[in-house]
C-alpha cells in the first residue's frame, strides 16, 4: 500500500506543473544522491523515496491513478467503523494498491530513457562561423560500475522460480481473485545475485555529464540539433532517450543578417563622400579595405563577395556595406567660411539644377 505522500516527499503542491516536479526532483536527488552521501543511511532511503515519488508523478498515467486513489481512500471509512461493509471496504482497496504496484512494476522494467532539452546561446560569430562548446548535462546516465545491467556480478539475471518470470502472483481474497507483484522478484520476473552497489540495481546513477558540441556553421535562433543517445539511460540497460540542443544567437552590434548576406552601415564624411577615399571594413575574419569613389551618395552600397554566411552547398553569401552621410552638427569659423565660399562657387549649378526641378514639377501638374 501507498505510506508516503509523494506530492509531500518532492515537496511540490498537488497541482504543480510537470516542470515543478521535475526541478524539485532533481534538486533533491542531486542532495540525497548515495555519493554525495557515502554512509548514510537516512539519505539513502531518503534517496529511494525521492525516486519512488517521482516515478508515478512524472508520468501522466499514474499520477492520474495515484490522485484518484488518495482521493478515495480519504473518503473511505476507518477501520474502526462498525459498518458490516468496513472488512470489504478495505479489502477492495489492498486490491487496488496491487493493482497499482503491480502496474507500476511492470512500467519498471527495461524501457527506453528519457529525451532531455538543452537551451543554448550562441555569439554571433559563432552562429556565423561554427565552433565546439562544452556542455554539462545533468541526468540519469549508465551506471559505471554494473555497465547499466543492475548486477554487481558478471552473471546475468535468472528467473524468478516463484512467479516463473511473469513478475506478479495470483491471490484469492474473499470472493476477489486477484494479481499482485511478485514478493521474491518485486514484479521484475528475475532475480538477481547482487543488485549494484551504485545503482541498487538500476542500472543508472544522476550524474553530471561533460560532453563537447560541434556546432555547424550558419545556424541560426530556432536551430535544433539533435544528439542521439545522449538523453537519460534507460533502466535496467535499456536504450537512452536522445539530446535536443535549442539555439539562440545574441544580436551583433554592427552586422545584421539576411538569409546567408551580411549587411552593414558605415558613416562617411561629407569630403570623403565628395572626393572619394578608402575606408577600412570590419569581417567576421577581420578587416578589409574598398574604395569609395567621388561622388559617392547617401544610400550607396557596396559588395564585398564571399564576406558572408557558409552555406550548406560549401559557398558563402555576401557581405553588404552601406553608406551613410555624417553632417557636422558643430563647425568652425574656418569651416564655415569654407563652406559658404563652396556654397558661392557653385551657386550657377545649384539655381540651375533647381530651375529644372520646378519645370519637371510644373510639367506633372500640367
Amino acid at each position: 500500500m501507498v505510506k508516503s505522500d509523494y506530492y509531500q516527499i518532492l515537496g511540490v503542491r498537488r497541482d504543480a506543473s510537470e516542470e515543478e516536479i521535475k526541478r524539485a526532483y532533481r534538486r533533491l536527488a542531486l542532495q540525497h544522491h548515495p555519493d554525495r552521501n557515502p554512509g548514510n543511511k537516512e539519505a539513502e532511503s531518503k534517496f529511494k523515496e525521492i525516486n519512488e515519488a517521482y516515478e508515478v508523478l512524472s508520468d501522466s498515467q499514474k499520477r492520474a491513478d495515484y490522485d484518484r486513489f488518495t482521493a478515495q481512500r480519504k473518503k473511505s471509512p476507518p477501520r474502526s467503523s462498525q459498518s458490516p461493509f468496513t472488512g470489504r471496504v478495505e479489502d477492495f482497496f489492498d486490491i487496488f494498491d496491487s493493482f497499482f504496484t503491480s502496474s507500476y512494476r511492470k512500467q519498471s522494467r527495461v524501457s527506453r530513457g528519457s529525451d532531455l532539452r538543452y537551451n543554448l546561446t550562441l555569439s554571433f560569430e559563432d552562429a556565423i562561423l561554427g565552433t565546439q562548446v562544452t556542455l554539462r548535462v545533468p541526468k540519469w546516465d549508465r551506471c559505471d560500475r554494473c555497465q547499466g545491467s543492475g548486477l554487481e556480478t558478471s552473471h546475468g539475471p535468472l528467473t524468478c522460480p516463484t512467479c516463473h518470470g511473469r513478475g506478479e502472483i495470483r491471490q484469492q481474497r474473499s470472493f476477489f481473485t486477484y494479481t499482485q507483484p511478485c514478493f521474491y522478484c518485486h514484479g521484475v520476473g528475475t532475480t538477481r545475485q547482487k543488485p549494484c552497489y551504485f545503482c541498487k540495481g538500476d542500472g543508472r546513477i544522476f550524474k553530471e555529464r561533460t560532453l563537447l558540441v560541434s556546432i555547424p556553421p550558419g545556424v541560426e535562433t530556432g536551430t535544433q540539433l539533435r544528439l542521439a543517445g545522449e538523453g537519460e539511460s534507460g533502466r535496467i540497460g535499456g536504450i537512452p532517450g536522445d539530446l535536443y540542443i535549442f539555439l539562440t544567437v545574441r544580436k551583433h552590434p554592427f552586422f545584421e543578417r539576411d538569409h546567408f548576406d551580411l549587411w552593414c552601415e558605415v558613416p562617411l564624411t561629407i569630403t570623403q563622400a565628395t572626393l572619394g577615399t578608402e575606408i577600412e571594413i570590419p569581417t567576421l575574419e577581420g578587416r578589409s579595405r574598398i574604395k569609395i569613389p567621388p561622388g559617392t551618395q547617401p544610400g550607396s552600397v557596396f559588395r564585398l563577395k564571399g564576406k558572408g554566411v557558409p552555406t550548406p552547398n560549401q559557398t558563402r553569401g555576401d557581405l553588404h556595406v552601406k553608406v551613410k552621410i555624417s553632417i557636422p552638427t558643430h563647425l568652425s569659423r574656418r569651416q564655415k567660411k569654407l563652406l559658404e565660399e563652396f556654397a558661392r562657387a557653385g551657386k550657377e549649378t545649384t539655381y540651375r539644377s533647381k530651375k529644372g526641378w520646378l519645370q519637371r514639377i510644373k510639367e506633372f501638374f500640367a
